[in-house]
């Protein structure tokens, strides 16, 4: 590059910092350009000689520490030859740490004298009870005179009273990513500011520019306040702004309309239904019936405490499909959930879903089950069934969206635990109509507010909280089996007393068993060098020998054949079996009312939502339910904690925002699915959500004004950046 080009966010970083280090940057934490490192923001900012907390590190993390040499000792090593460097180094917290660096290395003694205060980087381990990083990498932080080892430029850039601390690498240190930030701030162009000047001004935001030098070298506390405001603002109005632009886009597609029918299959099944529809369900069945009769397609969000009766109006929702001549299709996450969903609509639609058979009501049609266990004569029959429009609904799993499965005319698609299905696959179903189809997704997983308007901000929200008559309250506790063995003894007492009473249980491992890692099966050992995770293959031998002696136990896991699957819940569910020994496989959708008491084994392993999902299993019939969740993790620990809360209520929306609390917000915002790191670095779903509200009207007019951004340019770049375009797809799915 020459003098005449100045250095842009567009300029690559091999320009600007050198080969060697752009390399490492690159491979390393994936920054290019100088913009990718502008916006490789810190992780934290340490204050020298403040209080940086070392007690609270945990064993197995990669940390940067903010600390001061209390002392060193050289002693000779056992096991070879040459000295033993041991610093201890702590912060105003008491906390110490253990630096231990091995060979003859005399110099560094004396460069880590006490008082000296540097930024150490490295993977806590604990020996003998002490925590300790081996061989860290460091940076001294001084006042200069002899002896100073740090270079000028490195002291240069932490005098000030924040000290950044990046998102780091081994091979590429917080101290180094600091020292190409400054490279990068005092050569880069500014970008133009994206943000119209009004909605600047009357936000009260810094420009970009400001922005971006304050949150990497802050001159203040206050000025790197307005720089992170400014930065999530950005983040915020990128998402509003597309999904506000999709859901325009989207109602103005055409759809086939779907108006009830007086007098077809839905008025039938509602007169034919056991019991009564809670008032929740009648008013979402309102909502759902009008998106239906219109002209667009409905893209709908139905959430509902686990048990809030989702599949009753998804069901009521195919049918008003189908008494206006369509067909509609659910597509849920297992094998074992489709033929849950099978039986259960066969059994409450009865001589209405017996089209073509003696005895079928007049309206009837006919519910398949599409799988990939399938057989070959079985899967044509379904097939054909489905192409000819004889099947009014179809239900199945990922088999539903192959090549071959054509529908006569799709006019309902119901995904059921939305979370489980990537964007690709809901899209592949949502093609196989004419017209685009109407959409309903399904979560038992309540969603916070500020999720539902990030993640499902171009769908209408509709929300079931009612449980129906006749759920039973559902008790939780936490089982300590590390520090009280004896109530885990009591645990499988309490399971015994159940089945003499008639009833069901079930044990939940985190592990199938041996084989490899699958979403069911996690990696066996973690970071931390615990053991591995109880697994269902090795827990129902034992239980068998011991403490449910004599009971009637099943197996049930994701590896087992698909007819092995089914034929294992039938037993369960018409009660020859006693006890379920499974993994997650049962967490949704399975219905077997005479369960009363679930125990869940290393229930520290599972996720605060998935817990909840768990539990739901229990209490659906008239006897109350027991959750017990057994676990090792010590009282105080931040497993245990969430074990705690999670047993302390079984009000999913709180539960909820203790799971964002406790989630990477990339991981909220499905990262993972889209395959794609999250783009949202600074903003919190948690603590952020009134900016994300106003960002949310801002977004609202703006796009009301001009739905292309035509006459804002800057800004749909800038859009484009932050939320690139598979990101935006994830987003206008949820």
């Amino acid at each position: 590059m020459t003098t005449a080009e100045p250095a842009t966010v567009d300029t690559a970083l091999k320009k600007l910092v050198g080969e060697k280090t752009a390399k490492a940057l690159a491979g390393h934490l994936d920054l290019h350009t100088a913009g990718d490192l502008m916006y490789h923001f810190p992780r934290r900012y340490d204050e020298r000689g403040e209080h940086t907390d070392i007690r609270s590190l945990d064993v197995g993390e990669q940390v940067t520490v903010l600390a001061q040499v209390q002392r060193t000792a050289v002693r000779p090593m056992r096991q070879r030859r040459g000295n033993l460097l041991e610093v201890t180094v702590g912060d105003n917290s008491g906390g110490t740490l253990t630096l231990t660096f091995f060979g003859n290395q005399a110099w560094r003694e004396r460069e880590l004298r006490p008082g000296r205060w540097g930024l150490f980087a490295g993977k806590v381990t604990e020996f003998r009870g002490r925590r300790q990083l081996n061989g860290p990498e460091y940076v001294l932080l001084g006042e200069g005179g002899e002896g100073e080892v740090a270079a000028a430029e490195e002291v240069e850039e932490f005098a000030g009273a924040l000290i950044p601390v990046y998102p780091a690498a081994a091979a590429v240190p917080t101290w180094v990513i600091a020292r190409c930030v400054r490279v990068v701030l005092d050569t880069v162009t500014p970008p133009d500011d994206p943000l119209p000047t009004g909605l600047r001004v009357g936000r009260k935001l810094v420009g970009i520019g400001t922005a971006l030098r304050e949150i990497h070298r802050p001159s203040s506390k206050e000025e790197l306040y307005r720089a992170r405001r400014r930065l999530k603002w950005d983040e915020a109005f990128a998402v509003q702004l597309t999904l506000v632009q999709r859901k325009l886009r989207a109602a103005s597609w055409p759809a086939t309309p779907r108006p009830a029918r007086a007098g077809g299959l839905l008025d039938a099944f509602d007169a034919r239904l056991p019991y009564e529809l809670t008032s929740g369900q009648r008013d979402v069945g309102v909502e759902i019936a009008a998106d239906l009769a219109g002209p667009h397609p409905m893209h709908r969000l139905l959430q509902g405490e686990v048990g809030s009766g989702k599949t009753v109006v998804a069901l009521r929702a195919m049918l008003q499909v189908v008494d206006a001549g369509g067909q509609a299709a659910l597509l849920a996450p297992t094998e074992v959930l489709a033929a849950q969903h099978h039986r259960g609509m066969l059994d409450l639609l009865g001589p209405l879903a017996q089209a073509g058979e003696l005895g079928a009501a007049d309206d009837a049609t006919r519910v398949e089950l599409v799988t990939g266990s399938l057989g070959a004569a079985a899967r044509r029959r379904a097939l054909a069934e489905v192409a000819e429009g004889r099947a009014g609904i179809v239900l199945g799993t990922h088999a539903l969206l192959y090549e071959g499965v054509d529908f006569a005319d799709l006019g309902l698609v119901v995904v059921d635990e939305q979370h489980r299905f990537g964007v690709e696959q809901r899209d592949a179903l949502r093609s196989k109509a004419e017209q685009p189809p109407h959409v309903l997704v399904m979560t038992a997983t309540p969603i916070p507010r500020t999720v539902a308007m990030t993640v499902y901000g171009d769908l209408e929200t509709s929300t079931l909280s009612q449980l129906p008559q006749g759920r039973s309250p559902i008790a939780s506790h936490v089982v300590p089996a590390a520090e009280k063995p004896a109530f885990l003894d009591r645990a499988w007492r309490r399971v015994r007393e159940e089945v003499t009473a008639g009833h069901q249980a079930y044990v939940v491992c985190p592990r199938i068993g041996e084989g490899p890692a699958t979403e069911e099966e996690p990696p066996r050992e973690d970071d931390n060098g615990r053991r591995p995770p109880l697994a269902v293959t090795e827990v129902a031998p034992l239980l068998a020998e011991g403490p449910l002696h004599g009971l009637r136990i099943g197996v049930l896991h994701g590896r087992l054949p698909a007819d092995e699957k089914d034929a294992v819940m039938r037993s369960f569910a018409d009660g020859t079996l006693d006890v379920l020994v499974a993994t997650t496989v049962v967490e949704v959708g399975v219905n077997v009312p005479n369960a009363t008491v679930m125990i869940v084994l290393d229930a520290d392993r599972f996720g605060v939502s998935q817990l909840h999902q768990l539990r739901g299993r229990v209490g659906r019939g008239s006897a109350a339910g027991l959750c017990l969740l057994v676990s090792e993790a010590a009282e105080g620990s931040s497993a245990r904690e969430r074990l705690d809360a999670v047993a302390s209520t079984t009000d999913g929306f709180k539960l909820a925002e203790l799971d964002l609390e406790q989630r990477r917000e990339g991981d909220v915002l499905g990262a993972t699915q889209s395959g794609h790191r999250s783009h949202l670095r600074l903003l919190s779903l948690l603590r952020d959500a009134d900016l994300i509200r106003d960002a949310r009207a801002e977004a609202l007019t703006l796009v009301g004004e001009d739905p292309e951004l035509a006459r804002h340019p800057a800004l749909a770049a800038s859009v484009a950046a932050l939320v690139d375009e598979e990101r935006a797809e994830y987003l206008e799915k949820g």
